[in-house]
């Protein structure tokens, strides 16, 4: 009888999901708050907290208004395990953690092992994800693959660049991703008349790359592009000195380069370009947009620093959107609502995410040019199909 009275609960039990804590729901930030990180996840982590409120203000989550509680990762890898673990300590049912790969596995790997469920505010490394973490595991940005897919595509097909110059800046694996996807998409358009002129690569603490310029400038004939795989801080020193070396190139780069906050160091910049999920320049083709970066400046006292204030909201819109679905935050429950979501709206374009891939492989990134110092959106494109998972696990 015993036998029989725990086989039907257990059953029982399977029929029904296990919902939420009666008490209370719990985001834990597990992010940099010092140090060099808290340049990306600050801005992140404030978005997110504009939609926190705002789905509070309309009611909570499940009935109930979300709770945050928050530790310093210190800009440290080891801090940041600490601080995965503080947050989950203090009843986390989201593990939020730092933007880059490197700096926030620590804290989604104790979230992983507590069976919790772990967002990237932006990072975008297709490790932030199943394939680095667990299949709890998500990012709430886009693959850094997709943003050198788009920028090669788009040079050749809309300013017709022919000749391409790929320049490595080996530090992360988001600079590496933004390279892979440039690699996948450099055989499709050489089948259409670009070249790959020349390749190389440096170190993003390396004072200088003169090496590396002497190299471009040799060749027979400047290339059209320059494809620049690198972030900051090493980014303004690379650009300056390419162009101190008066080489006069289209530059492209990932979203890591995103701001005006760092132009002074280059005065009068052009010719350079940045792929973004929306503008905070006050020009986004999308007035909801807009609408945001007001709110933001509002609550915050400041304008968006870049395009890397979006995912965050992005991350609890599409969380939320899964927990209510699921009527329980339980990590399998949630993750199979967020696996489900095929093009899902949210305020910075759709979001896809399925069984293998915890990223977005595809998406439509507006193109920023910076011209005399000023950055402002000049287009938008989307590349033709998605990276492929095989490229970004490259």
């Amino acid at each position: 009888m015993t036998r029989m009275l725990a086989a039907l609960l257990t059953t029982t039990m399977a029929a029904y999901p296990a919902f939420a804590d009666d008490e209370r729901i719990v985001v834990g930030f597990a992010t940099g708050a010092s140090g060099f990180m808290e340049a990306y996840d600050k801005p992140a982590q404030d978005a997110a907290m504009i939609r926190i409120d705002e789905i509070n203000a309309a009611g909570g989550l499940l009935g109930k208004k979300i709770e945050v509680v928050s530790a310093d990762t210190k800009s440290d890898r080891a801090e940041g395990a600490k601080a995965g673990l503080s947050v989950i300590d203090e009843g986390a049912d989201l593990v939020v953690v730092s933007c880059d790969y490197d700096f926030g596995a620590p804290a989604a790997l104790a979230a992983e092992d507590a069976g919790l469920v772990s967002f990237f505010l932006c990072a975008e490394s297709v490790k932030a994800g199943i394939q680095g973490v667990g299949p709890h595991s998500f990012s709430a940005s886009v693959l850094a693959a997709v943003q050198g897919a788009t920028m090669a595509e788009w040079a050749f097909k809309e300013k017709k660049a022919k000749t391409f110059y790929r320049l490595l800046d080996t530090w992360t694996e988001y600079n590496k991703g933004i390279c892979d996807g440039f690699d996948w998409m450099m055989p499709k358009l050489e089948a259409e008349g670009a070249k790959l002129v020349g390749e190389d690569t440096f170190k993003n603490e390396d004072a200088s790359i003169a090496a590396q310029i002497s190299r471009i400038k040799a060749l027979p004939q400047e290339p059209d592009a320059i494809m620049l795989c690198t972030m900051m801080p090493g980014a303004v020193s690379a650009i300056k000195q390419i162009r101190a070396a008066g080489i006069n190139a289209m530059i492209l780069n990932g979203s890591g380069v995103d701001g005006s906050y760092w132009l002074s160091a280059v005065p009068d910049l052009s010719n350079f370009f940045t792929p973004v999920q929306g503008s905070i320049y006050g020009d986004d083709p999308n007035p909801d947009v807009n609408t945001f970066n007001a709110v933001y400046k509002k609550k915050t006292g400041s304008d968006p620093s870049s395009q890397y204030v979006y995912p965050g909201y992005s991350m609890i819109d599409v969380w939320a959107k899964a927990v209510e679905r699921a009527k329980t935050t339980e990590a399998g429950a949630v993750v199979a609502e967020l696996e489900k979501m095929k093009g899902e709206p949210t305020l910075f374009g759709p979001r896809t995410f399925t069984p293998e891939l915890h990223h977005q492989n595809q998406a439509r990134y507006l193109i920023v040019e910076t011209n005399k110092g000023k950055p402002g959106v000049v287009g938008n494109w989307t590349i033709s199909e998605p990276v492929p998972l095989e490229a970004v696990v490259k």
